[in-house]
């Protein structure tokens, strides 16, 4: 008997498999097609190599105000694929390498439930395991929508768009989330014709409502058509109703990018007893679900649909199977948007604070007040930080930030937020100059 048996081996299930390992355990992995799940092979990492080489494309188009001229700039996307490809290759033989380093024994296929210790095989059920402890890590995959026509070859998903052998000439992205605003950068960046169809007001939910319509006029390149519920798809045309008026777009490629579902189906659970929902798996902040023994994290819980929060959902599941008290904070999960420009938050929005009835005060500072911002991007780039601070105590109740590589300083206001710290503490803080993090510090001097 395993003394963790793990199913899925994406961000949140190789992290648990790792953190087991290092605590001695003996540990199987189980994993139905590569190592590293959605994240690494279909999501997170091949999104944002493609993101960074379309990047590079435009400040190569963009130089000769920073005195680079890089004449005849093109843009292969084989190229870019076949690199995608070596990057994901690389990261997959370095999770191999750390599978190995801990001892955690590693099978390949598709895993179901005997009873709430045992779990088998389910291309060979003779293949048994039985584990003291087994974690659900199964991750979620794309939803479908049920509207007509959104099967048709012509609409992909997001794992379809990282596959693309062609650059759209008019893309359609159905919904204006992370995943589609992201795409719809991407190739927007690379010169197709974007247009963002969102149902609701606006685009990317929990963005603070100021910075949202700023991000979405910071992109350039795309048209919106907010407040518009998709009728049917014919091919790549799409059809819409939009106050009250029908309307319809034609493109050459449409992305569904509505959202995720949590990946419950054929794993037995209804055969154990396991309490779940529409969204997920039901745990407590310990990562523990309704049986003594079974544990679920990432995705498949519909907590926080983020890499990182599955890697520290699993943290918290060892270290709960090792008798430790750690639990799952939700408070100071930072999320990131890695649009161009990029855009980044931890904590409430000023939303948030208003729903919950709290005494608040708020500043904002363009990101092109600082100097190293300035020099890198110009005078016309896009960016704002935007600080929320409890008027009574001072504490630091969230920052918002668009612009730049935001994404590599958001991990610093996780940490003001989780040990409660107030503007005052930050305002004390040495940040290195120049630097574009300063520009949190200084919005927060706009309070004192």
């Amino acid at each position: 008997m395993y003394d963790v048996i793990i199913i899925g081996a994406g961000p949140g299930g190789y992290i648990a498999a790792e953190r087991a390992g290092a605590r001695k355990k003996s540990v199987l992995l189980i994993e139905k097609e590569h190592l590293g799940g959605t994240c690494l092979n279909v999501g997170c990492i091949p999104t944002k190599t493609l993101l960074n080489s379309a990047k590079l494309y435009r400040h190569a188009l963009e130089g000769s105000s920073f005195g680079v001229n890089a004449e005849g700039a093109s843009f292969s996307l084989a190229q870019a694929m076949k690199w995608k490809g070596e990057v994901i290759e690389k990261l997959r033989g370095g999770i191999e390498f750390q599978m190995k380093k801990f001892k955690v024994e590693v099978v390949t296929g598709e895993a179901e439930f005997v009873d709430a210790n045992t779990v088998r095989l389910k291309a060979d059920p003779s293949k048994t395991y039985q584990g003291a402890n087994i974690i659900i890590a199964t991750g979620s995959s794309p939803a479908i929508p049920p509207i007509p026509g959104a099967k048709d070859p012509a609409v992909r998903d997001s794992t379809g768009m990282l596959s693309i052998d062609f650059i759209p000439k008019h893309l359609i992205v159905i919904g204006g989330g992370v995943i589609g605003m992201e795409f719809a950068s991407l190739f927007a960046t690379l010169g197709s014709k974007v247009s963002v169809v969102e149902m609701m007001d606006e685009i990317i939910p929990f963005m603070d409502r100021q910075l949202a319509p700023q991000l979405r006029r910071a992109i350039k390149g795309i048209e919106y058509y907010l407040g518009a519920k998709v009728e049917k798809l014919e091919g790549a045309s799409v059809f819409f109703s939009k106050d009250g008026k029908q309307e319809k777009l034609e493109g050459d490629c449409v992305l569904m990018a509505v959202g995720r579902r949590p990946n419950l189906e054929g794993l037995g659970l209804e055969k154990i007893g396991i309490d779940m929902s529409r969204k997920g798996i039901n745990v407590d902040e310990r990562m523990r679900t309704n049986l003594p023994n079974v544990y679920a994290i990432g995705d498949i819980t519909g907590k926080s649909l983020l890499a990182h929060s599955a890697s520290r959902m699993a943290e918290v599941a060892v270290d709960a199977i090792c008798g430790g008290t750690d639990r799952m904070r939700y408070e100071a999960v930072p999320w990131v948007v890695y649009t161009n420009p990029e855009a980044s938050g931890c904590g409430i929005t000023e939303d948030d604070a208003k729903k919950r009835g709290l005494n608040y005060k708020t500043a904002s500072l363009p990101l092109r007040a600082n100097g190293r911002f300035l020099a890198e991007n110009g005078v016309t780039a896009p960016g704002v930080c935007k600080v929320l601070v409890d008027a009574d105590t001072d504490v630091i109740l969230g920052v918002h930030l668009i612009g730049g590589a935001n994404s590599e300083m958001i991990y610093g206001v996780a940490a003001f937020i989780e040990d409660e710290m107030r503007a005052k503490d930050v305002r004390q803080l040495v940040f290195p100059h120049p630097s574009v993090s300063e520009i949190i510090r200084d919005t927060l001097w706009e309070l004192a």
